[in-house]
Parts: structure tokens; C-alpha cells; sequence
């Protein structure tokens, strides 16, 4: 299998963009961005295809990562857009729930604003190449790690992140959240990156 890593999301491959986030985060993003069609749909119009590292397969898009850079992440979308697409009364307790998934940067840091891979492509390694490719954008922005978020649902993400050169610097208790978005901790990991982009030691 032949994989092309690129460090933008190319015109035109924003709904399968979309449809990827969505089987991967669906669950959490449900209740604030949900039902499933108008939440791929608001998804896909709202991406910036700059702030991301895509994986293709045979021309066809397999994995995608996000990251946060200068105020501005993969996913997009301001409160207007959100107020505009369901409208006041659905959106204002949507916007409530979005803010809990927020993510704010710190000096020095990169943060992951998300991955996604195929399902039928996972374990032949799309993961780590877009780990590693989001590296080294960290190493190119100057920064010294990267940080990413991980819920307690997702053993297997969180085994591939530890793989990659990653580890757990704190755990957040979220037990209100569990009947709502699938969840009841997130844990934040962070690796630290050299200049060439590779892991530190």
C-alpha cells in the first residue's frame, strides 16, 4: 500500500474529510453538531484545509489530522455559522456544548485538533505517518511538542499515541459528560518533538 502524506486538505476532498472526522468523533460531536448528515454537512463547509495533514491511498483520502495554529484549526465555524445552520433556539445550547471541547494553546506547544483514519485502512500504519508528518509542522512552527487529547473510550488511540513518542501529563474527570458525548475522562498527551520533527529522547 502506497501512502501519500501532504500537509494540506486539497479543493474538493472536504466531505470525505468530513465523513472521516465524523465516524471518528461522532459520538462526541453528536449532540452539539448532530443529527449525522447535518453535522458532516456543517462540518465540511467549515474545514480549513490548512490546518491539516492528510493521508491518501491509491488517490482516495484515508487519514486526516488537524491541528490548532495561530487561532485557527481544521475545524472551523464560528458561533454565527453554528446559529445560522440550526438556528437560535437549537444552536445557542449547541454553542455551550462546543465550548466544552475547546482546546487553547500554550507556548511552545502544537495542539492536535483531531485524527481520523479510515476504519478499513486502520492498523497498517496511516497513524503514526500522520503523527509524525504533524511532528514535524511542530518542528517547522518553532514549537518543542505536540499536544494532543484522548478519551477513556479509546484504548486503541491512546496506544498508537504512546507508540508515537507521547505521554500522559494530566487527566481531567468528566463524569457529566458521559451520558451526553460517550466519555467520562479526557487525558492530555504531549510529545515532545526535536528540530527535525522526530521525537525527542
Amino acid at each position: 500500500m502506497k501512502v501519500e502524506i501532504l500537509r494540506e486538505l486539497p479543493r474538493g476532498a472536504e466531505r470525505r474529510a468530513a465523513e472521516l472526522y465524523w465516524e471518528a468523533f461522532g459520538r462526541k460531536l453528536g449532540p452539539a453538531l448532530g443529527p449525522r448528515e447535518k453535522g458532516v454537512a456543517f462540518l465540511a463547509a467549515h474545514l480549513n484545509g490548512d490546518r491539516a495533514v492528510t493521508a491518501f491511498v491509491d488517490g482516495r483520502l484515508a487519514g486526516i489530522a488537524g491541528y490548532r495554529h495561530g487561532g485557527r484549526a481544521l475545524t472551523g465555524g464560528s458561533s454565527a455559522d453554528v446559529l445560522r445552520a440550526y438556528g437560535p433556539l437549537s444552536g445557542l445550547p449547541r454553542l455551550a456544548l462546543l465550548a466544552l471541547l475547546g482546546r487553547g494553546e500554550t507556548p511552545g506547544e502544537l495542539v492536535m485538533d483531531g485524527i481520523a483514519v479510515d476504519p478499513a485502512l486502520r492498523g497498517g500504519g496511516i497513524g503514526g505517518l500522520l503523527l509524525d508528518e504533524v511532528a514535524a509542522v511542530a518542528a517547522g512552527l518553532d514549537r518543542s511538542r505536540v499536544r494532543l487529547d484522548v478519551v477513556d473510550t479509546n484504548p486503541r488511540a491512546r496506544a498508537l499515541y504512546e507508540r508515537r513518542g507521547f505521554r500522559a501529563v494530566g487527566t481531567e474527570e468528566t463524569p457529566f459528560l458521559r451520558r451526553l458525548m460517550g466519555f467520562g475522562a479526557v487525558t492530555r498527551m504531549s510529545r515532545p518533538v526535536s528540530p527535525g520533527g522526530r521525537a525527542a529522547r
